[in-house]
């Protein structure tokens, strides 16, 4: 059976702080043209890779890797909020096949995910529940993260397990490029900040407001060039999304977590979920890729991309 990929890049700040109108709608155009490709697809299945951004996952216990059983939405920046369709069964047989592969992987009865999937889900089928989902956490905030070797091969063992269901599977990595918004770090936190990032689940609504009106007014100092982030990297954006295209996926084996930073910014590490979706398409057969949209959004603080790509046996 066919396998297709979409990845997209996603923001917190679709509705708060938009680029130019025309912009926004080249943006809206080109995420209805990915969206009418899995509606046409219609997928049995969607296993999506997604990170958090301390959400769902705390320094409490922070896996590298997890594959949701049961998983709900917390609804965060007004992105959907309620239960994913998960296939229970079905979730707990991939994580056996993960593990049974080499790649240490846990599993979650209660995921709580954020933005980073929702968005995905909102863009692509519209809704949580259309269509059965299996979400993929991937660590791309927390040090330490695992190297991008492993990312790799974590797709490439869940692709091998899609690509024996004999089901039309729909792969969708969210996250990336390059970025680097106000996301605080455990090194350099005071102990009240240190304490939301080792167990901050469920804040108050207050406690949201004021880290939603932190990031907004992060990225109105960014778009105005007052801003100390780490710049969008266009030039690093494209090559990375060339070397996926081309299928050369070994190439992030070499991929260190000090270059990613200081070439794309904090937040940049987020190319882990692309990287596990083009290993995950990869692991059944050769594919065909195409970059559909690029544009750095200053406003999102976000090199902004879609991509798209079928296995050659569909």
């Amino acid at each position: 059976m066919p396998i297709q990929l979409e990845c997209l890049s996603h923001t917190p700040l679709h509705g708060y702080y938009d680029p130019a109108p025309e912009i926004l709608a080249e943006v809206e155009r080109k995420q209805a043209a990915a969206r009418a490709r899995v509606e046409a697809f219609d997928p049995q299945l969607v296993i999506l890779f997604a990170p958090d951004h301390y959400n769902g996952f705390f320094y409490d216990l922070m896996p590298p890797f997890c594959i949701g059983v049961e998983a709900s939405a917390i609804g965060d920046f007004k992105s959907l909020a309620g239960p994913l369709s998960v296939p229970k069964e079905t979730a707990l047989d991939c994580a056996r096949h993960v593990l049974h592969s080499g790649v240490d992987v846990s599993g979650s009865y209660r995921m709580q995910v954020d933005h980073g999937c929702a968005r995905a889900l909102e863009v692509l089928p519209r809704g949580l529940g259309r269509y059965p989902v299996i979400p993929g956490f991937i660590n791309a905030v927390a040090p330490p993260m695992a190297a991008c070797r492993r990312v790799r091969l974590l797709g490439d063992a869940i692709g091998r397990y899609a690509a024996q269901l004999g089901r039309r599977v729909l792969i969708v990595g969210s996250g990336g490029i390059s970025h680097e918004p106000p996301v605080p770090e455990l090194a350099t936190a005071d102990a009240e900040v240190a304490e939301r990032l080792i167990a901050g689940r469920n804040p108050s609504a207050e406690a949201r407001q004021a880290r939603q009106a932190r990031t907004i007014a992060a990225a109105q100092s960014f778009s105005a060039g007052s801003s100390s982030l780490h710049p969008l990297n266009p030039a690093w954006d494209r090559a990375f999304l060339e070397t996926l295209a081309r299928g050369d996926l070994r190439a992030v084996d070499r991929y260190s977590d000090e270059w990613i930073t200081s070439e794309g910014g904090k937040s940049a590490h987020e190319i882990r979920t692309w990287i596990a979706a083009f290993a995950a398409l990869a692991a059944s057969a050769p594919y065909d890729a195409s970059l559909d949209y690029y544009r750095p959004i200053a406003e999102w603080i976000a090199g902004f991309a879609l991509m798209s790509a079928h296995s050659r046996l569909a």
